[in-house]
Order: C-alpha cells, then structure tokens, then sequence
C-alpha cells in the first residue's frame, strides 16, 4: 500500500539498522511507482512482491478491511507479515493468521508501536517502580466531532471497522494493556449522533452525505487482570471537551498519560496532597523529537520501531513487542466493546498476552 502512512514508513525504515526497504507496492502501478522514486527503491506489483526472493518481511499498509487477506497471502507466499492498525476486524480472523504463521514458523505483527515511545516507557518505568501504589482505577479518552470537515472523502470512517473505537482505539488500548496487562472483562453503551453526516472539506465530495453504518460514540468500561477499572470512551460526536488521553489512578497517587497516538509528549504525576508535577522526560532514543522541529510542538516520531523489534525477536526468539497476540487481545477487545453495545453483556475475553 503506497498510500499517506507508506511515506513515513519509507522514512523512518532506515533509522533502524536491521531494516532495508527493497520495494514498495500497490494495486494502482502509480502509486507505486510515485512513492518507489521519492525513496529511491523498486516499485512491484502486489503479487511481484510477494515472489520477491530479497524479502523476508512485507508491510501491509492497505484499507483495514483488506489486512486479513493480504496478511494471508504474505504468510502463504513465506514471509514474516507486519501490519498497520487494526491488523484484523475479528478474533476469528487473528486466530487463523496465528495458526497459518506457526504453521510455517514466520512471524506476525502489528502497529501500534507507539507505546514503545519515551514519554510512554517512562509512564511504564513510573508505575512499575510502585510510586503511585497500585494501579486500580482510570479513564481514557479519544474524541472529537469527526472528520467530514477536514477529509476529502470520510465515508470509510463511518462503516464498520472505520469507526472511532477501531480507527484510533488501537491506540489506547494498546497503551493500556503495555501499562496495566491484559483485559479480562468488559462491557459497553454505544449510539450515534447522526444517520447521515455532511461532508464540509473541500474536495469532490463536498456538500455530499455519508451514510453512517457503525456506532460513532462508545462509552465502555475494561477490566484488567490485574484489577483495575477503567472507563474508555470513544465519539466522533464530541464538539469539545476537557479530558485527557489517559489518567491512572493509583493507591499512592496518579499518572497522566500524553496521547498514544504519538511517540512523545508530557506526563505529569501527583501524590495523594493531589498536587500535579510535570515529569522531567528522561534521556530515550525514541523520546527526542525528529520532526517538525520548526514548529512550537516538535514530534517524535519512530514508526518501524515494532517492525523492527519483531524482525530482532525472529532472530534471538524474545516475546516481540508488536506481536500477534497484542494485537489480537486488542482486537478482542475493541470488537468486544461494540457486541457489548449491541447486546448489552459483559464479555469475557478469550485472549491475553504478555
């Protein structure tokens, strides 16, 4: 897929020394071909790539609804398969990946990795050294009033598997399960705003409708194994509001967690007087920012850092990081989370991980 998110893939490859693009792909030869000479590597088709003989690993960049047969046909053609979020739409989907690749011995793996970012290592490095007590409670929120006023074309977004909780969820709940562990139990309340939202940016589609075809708020509560409680919520429904990303709440004190959707960013802490200090970030390779250093708010960003771990842990046999069954209890937990709003359960998940 040589779509937007292939350019900072292309980018950032090379930061990581067990790393060296070959060639990119796409069902449009254009595409293909447009991102191969920006980054000087070898533009394929689809099924060139999959008979590449140089690659032991493909990155699957393409519509989320496709990632199961794409990352289906990498497995079948021998290779190590890594995917951007959400790698599969259902449990079902994740299991069979699992059983092909261990059938052949490959590995599998999906973003996000942003979890691995400084700012999220030191929340990590915070909790782990019991400064805050134990982990009991928490919140995490990611909402807005949608995308139709800034994307050309937003109808993806509102059907199933576009929706607020598998679009940016990944994100969170990963987040949370690399802080807390995995989930045990979970229910959830979901509804819509609107049947049909109007697509204000400019572009083609401007003054068109798009029919919404998933729940666009999702109000849900996870239980970790560990104990802990914590609400999440998830809208495109939102004008505004005053929560942060995440906040933890422990025995001993509480945490707040910058947005996991980027590498970096600020944590602040506070003591049972409720006192807030801001954490002085620590010296992290994936912690200092490397792009838009112009702006007032540089960014770290080191997208490749999961492929990269995965591709170390095929060599040296170490848990990887971005592994298949990270990413599988998240989707578990994110489709969990939309039966429970359809059926009103609570769900006991069949997953966990490490």
């Amino acid at each position: 897929g040589a779509g937007n998110i292939s350019a900072a893939y292309l980018r950032l490859a090379p930061l990581f020394k067990g790393l060296e693009v070959r060639a990119v792909a796409d069902i449009l030869p254009e595409a293909a071909k447009k991102r191969a000479d920006e980054f000087g590597v070898t533009a394929q088709t689809p099924d060139e790539l999959l008979k590449n003989s140089e690659i032991d690993v493909i990155v699957t960049l393409t519509l989320p609804s496709t990632h199961y047969k794409v990352s289906s046909d990498i497995i079948s053609a021998g290779k190590h398969a890594y995917s951007e979020k959400p790698f599969v739409l259902s449990v079902e989907e994740g299991l069979a990946l699992k059983k092909a690749a261990d059938e052949r011995g490959l590995k599998v793996g999906a973003a996000p990795d942003t979890f691995l970012g400084g700012a999220h290592q030191q929340a990590r490095e915070i909790i782990d050294s019991g400064k805050l007590g134990k982990i009991m409670s928490g919140t995490t929120h990611v909402m807005s009033r949608g995308m139709e006023h800034w994307h050309p074309n937003p109808d993806f977004f509102f059907q199933p598997g576009g929706g607020p909780i598998l679009d940016l969820g990944p994100y969170y709940i990963t987040d949370l399960v690399h802080l807390l562990g995995p989930v045990k139990k979970l229910s959830a309340f979901t509804n819509m705003a609107r049947a049909e939202r109007e697509v204000t940016a400019e572009g083609p589609y401007k003054g068109t409708f798009v029919k919404v075809g998933t729940p666009t708020t999702i109000h849900g509560v996870l239980e970790f194994h560990n104990g802990a409680i914590v609400t999440i919520r998830a809208s495109r429904d939102v004008a505004a509001h005053g929560h942060h990303n995440i906040e933890l709440y422990g025995t001993d004190g509480s945490i707040f967690v910058p947005d996991p959707n980027f590498f970096g960013g600020d944590l602040v802490t506070a003591g049972l007087d409720g006192t807030k200090t801001p954490v002085t970030p620590w010296d992290h390779p994936f912690g200092t920012p490397n792009q838009e250093l112009d702006k007032a708010i540089p960014r770290a960003n080191y997208r490749c850092a999961g492929l990269a771990d995965m591709m170390l842990s095929h060599e040296t046999g170490q848990t990887a990081r971005c592994g298949l069954d990270v990413a599988l209890h998240v989707v578990e937990v994110m489709t969990g989370l939309l039966k429970a709003g359809e059926t009103g359960q609570v769900l006991t998940l069949q997953t966990t991980c490490e």
